[in-house]
């Protein structure tokens, strides 16, 4: 894994977005760094392997996407014009950035977590961000396990000191 992509991502895409929508705030980052790393491996692909629905680097499906606007940013006008801001054009199609506009992909999967009532986990606390993604983003459905969050944080962040 090129670690300078990680960094690259971390400083120009999530810290930048975060920033701009005011959510900026180290447990974030993480979190979605992590997740990031966990349903792309390691930012490779922008498209579920196997032909799923998934898209971009948090692998975020365009019916959790369309729910996310339909059900809670519908309610939320000044956080859906952050989300709009990050688009190429207000009328672009949103699946289509969603794919290939990382800081959209960003803005959106930080909102996902910010429709959970619990509060993210603390920044540093691997074991409880795992458990977090698995619970409110990979879902218990998921294929994904707590477990291999972890061991690629351990593998490719622990050491590389971003």
């Amino acid at each position: 894994m090129d670690m300078r992509k990680l960094i690259d991502f971390r400083q120009n895409i999530i810290q930048p977005v975060l920033t701009q929508m005011g959510a900026s705030n180290l447990a974030a980052e993480e979190l979605l760094l992590g997740t990031a790393i966990q349903e792309s491996l390691f930012l490779k692909y922008r498209v579920q392997m196997g032909g799923g629905p998934a898209v971009s680097y948090y692998q975020m499906e365009p019916a959790t996407h369309n729910d996310i606007w339909d059900n809670y940013l519908r309610y939320r006008s000044e956080l859906a014009a952050k989300a709009i801001a990050f688009l190429r054009s207000p009328d672009a199609d949103k699946i289509a950035e969603l794919e290939s506009n990382d800081k959209y992909a960003t803005a959106m999967a930080r909102i996902h977590y910010m429709r959970v009532p619990e509060k993210l986990p603390d920044a540093g606390d691997v074991k409880a961000q795992a458990n977090y993604w698995k619970e409110y983003y990979n879902t218990p459905l998921g294929k994904g396990k707590p477990s291999e969050f972890i061991e690629k944080w351990e593998r490719y962040l622990a050491q590389s000191n971003i």
